[in-house]
C-alpha cells in the first residue's frame, strides 16, 4: 500500500467532508471542509491497517483534518467548481422538459440529491428532486439558488 500523495503535495478535496465524530469541538456530521478546498499533505498514516489516511492542512480555513486517498486529488489536476450541494434548495431557470413534456416549470422549486461531476464535455450536471418523486438530471446553468432574492426575481420576471 504506498501512497499515492507525498509530503508537501498540494491537493484538493473532491468530496465534502464532515465530522465522523472524531474531529474535536464539532458536532458529528458537521461539515469540516467543502469539495473543492485546497490543502497540503504533512503527514500520511493507515487506518485498520488497509486505508491510507492524509493530515492535509488547509490554510485557508486554518483547519487539519484527516483524508482518505479517494476524496484527494492534486491540485495542479483539472476542476470545476460546482455551484449547489446535497440538500440545496435551487430553483429552475427554465422549463424542464422531456420528450416534449414539460415536467417542471420555470421557478419550481427542487432540492439538489447528487453531484454529478463524472462527464466533464457535459458539465456539471445535478440528480434534484422537485417533488411527488419526480427527480431529475439537470444541467448546472438551469438551476439557481431559491435562497438567493435576485435570481428568484429574474426567474419570475420571466414567466
Amino acid at each position: 500500500m504506498l501512497p499515492q500523495f507525498e509530503y508537501g503535495d498540494e491537493v484538493r478535496l473532491i468530496r465534502n467532508v464532515r465530522n465522523d465524530g472524531t474531529y474535536p469541538g464539532m458536532n458529528t456530521g458537521a461539515l469540516l471542509m467543502r469539495r473543492g478546498a485546497v490543502g497540503c499533505v504533512y503527514d500520511v498514516g493507515t487506518y485498520l491497517q488497509d486505508q491510507l489516511i492524509y493530515r492535509v492542512h488547509f490554510l485557508d480555513e486554518g483547519r487539519t483534518i484527516g483524508c482518505r486517498e479517494e476524496e484527494l486529488i492534486l491540485a495542479s489536476a483539472p476542476w470545476i467548481p460546482n455551484l449547489f450541494e446535497f440538500r440545496d434548495d435551487v430553483i429552475a431557470t427554465r422549463s424542464l422538459a422531456v420528450r416534449g413534456q414539460v415536467l417542471v416549470k420555470r421557478g419550481q422549486l427542487g432540492s439538489i440529491m447528487k453531484v454529478l461531476r463524472d462527464e466533464p464535455e457535459l458539465g456539471i450536471q445535478y440528480h434534484v428532486h422537485f417533488g411527488d418523486g419526480l427527480v431529475l438530471q439537470v444541467p448546472e446553468q438551469s438551476l439557481a439558488m431559491a435562497d438567493s432574492t435576485a435570481a428568484i426575481e429574474e426567474v419570475l420576471d420571466g414567466i
